[in-house]
């Protein structure tokens, strides 16, 4: 099924970077944080909207603010999973850093909220002034790679009704609508890699445990306390290692050193990319 892209706004972003509700734009020092407000505009993310992609050009940088966004691995026979869910902890497309690149992944909004957009030229151009910036990219790295290795072992190792008691933890974390969730099938099947029958037979095993209390057509009202007991142990590690390295590694990181305004440091950290 084809998706809609994400519908941009064009509300201008002025504010202190103790008031963004991204963790990561936050956490920045103020003088940091100046050399990309002037070029961040806000954006609505609506339930399943496209961002990226795979195999696109990355043509904007989102920072959720609030809801959630998956990644999606898509094989070349047209299977798809989810390898991380991203939140306000974290950024979409920031691989950008690293160079000119095409997507390797596709981006869909599974809980719709708001981010924070700014284009790939103007985030390079501040990340080569900002030894800050350069850190938050290296920050987000880690986050991700603790979800990939996280979510590879746990898809090794764990029963699909942990596995998917998981990924509605990790989402329900992102969103505050309360315990229902807009979720379909569709999406079920491609967090867990498997087959909507199977998707069908694993809700039916969580509503039989009551974990999950109803299952309407595209929603599912959840139990938290029983997701958490069913849910295996990957969701509280992988939860405790990625709120250590944006909470306590971000500040003593990014504040380590101040924007270098009006320079260029003499060897950039990452190439330039296009506009």
């Amino acid at each position: 099924m084809r998706l809609p892209r994400v519908r941009p706004g064009t509300i201008p972003v002025m504010e202190h970077a103790t008031r963004v509700g991204n963790r990561l734009l936050a956490a920045l020092p103020p003088a940091d944080f100046a050399l990309l407000a002037p070029h961040l505009r806000q954006v609505e993310l609506q339930h399943d909207a496209v961002l990226i992609r795979s195999g696109d050009k990355i043509d904007q940088l989102s920072f959720p603010c609030s809801g959630a966004i998956a990644l999606i691995m898509e094989l070349p026979n047209g299977q798809t999973a989810a390898t991380a869910v991203i939140g306000n902890d974290g950024a979409v497309g920031l691989m950008t850093a690293l160079g000119p690149i095409r997507s390797p992944m596709t981006a869909v909004v599974r809980v719709a909220g708001t981010a924070l957009q700014i284009s790939p030229a103007r985030f390079q151009n501040a990340l080569e002034r900002s030894p800050a910036i350069a850190s938050s990219v290296q920050l987000l790295t880690r986050t991700l790679l603790t979800q990939f290795q996280h979510v590879a072992a746990c898809n090794a190792l764990h029963s699909v009704e942990a596995r998917l008691a998981r990924w509605l933890l990790h989402i329900h974390d992102r969103t505050d609508g309360g315990d229902i969730l807009h979720l379909t099938q569709e999406t079920l099947s491609e967090l867990l890699g498997v087959r909507r029958t199977t998707v069908t037979h694993v809700v039916s095993a969580l509503r039989s445990s009551r974990a999950i209390k109803s299952n309407r057509r595209g929603q599912l009202e959840i139990d938290r306390h029983r997701l958490e007991i069913i849910a295996c142990e990957c969701y509280k590690v992988m939860s405790r290692r990625i709120d250590r390295i944006v909470s306590q590694d971000a500040p003593r990181l990014l504040h380590a050193a101040p924007a270098r305004i009006g320079c260029l440091p003499p060897d950039p950290p990452f190439a330039k990319t296009d506009s």
